[in-house]
């Protein structure tokens, strides 16, 4: 497992950049780029559960099981995953889901007086370093966008 880090600076205030991030309509858009038809099932509750999910390869629709593990309105949101979502089933216990369990996704929301600096600290299974690496600047730029009212 290893650390990643990703940041970006958005030209709107913290509680708007929180809910473009976080609300149904804006996630779906900007986590596309992850995923086609991207999207969250869950509460962002602390100790929710939630199930972040997509199309893979395949057009079957896969992702993560995770909870909330802490919730911090418009300053900072922790995610730990529990295991994967494969075929519509939630898996713990083979050894890719295993590989996942534990690993954390921490966002945290900076107040730049008008601005806001989103910052973003996960843990990945290192086969995954490129993609997220290649991926998550082009997420930050579509949220920086949609936050900022640009399409």
């Amino acid at each position: 497992m290893i650390r990643l880090n990703f940041s970006i600076t958005i030209q709107a205030p913290r509680e708007k950049v929180w809910t473009t991030m976080l609300a149904d309509e804006g996630y779906r858009q900007w986590t596309a780029v992850f995923s086609p038809g991207s999207h969250y099932v869950g509460s962002w509750v602390e100790g929710g559960k939630l199930l972040f999910l997509g199309l893979d390869d395949k057009s079957e629709e896969g992702g993560m099981l995770s909870r909330v593990k802490e919730y911090r309105p418009h300053e900072f949101v922790s995610i730990e995953h529990l295991g994967l979502v494969t075929k519509g089933a939630e898996d713990t216990s083979s050894e890719a889901a295993r590989q996942w369990a534990g690993a954390q996704e921490n966002y945290t929301f900076k107040d730049l007086g008008g601005q806001t600096e989103v910052r973003v600290e996960m843990d990945a299974v290192d086969e995954y370093r490129d993609w997220f690496e290649d991926l998550w600047p082009k997420a930050l730029q579509k949220l920086k966008r949609l936050a900022e009212g640009a399409k």
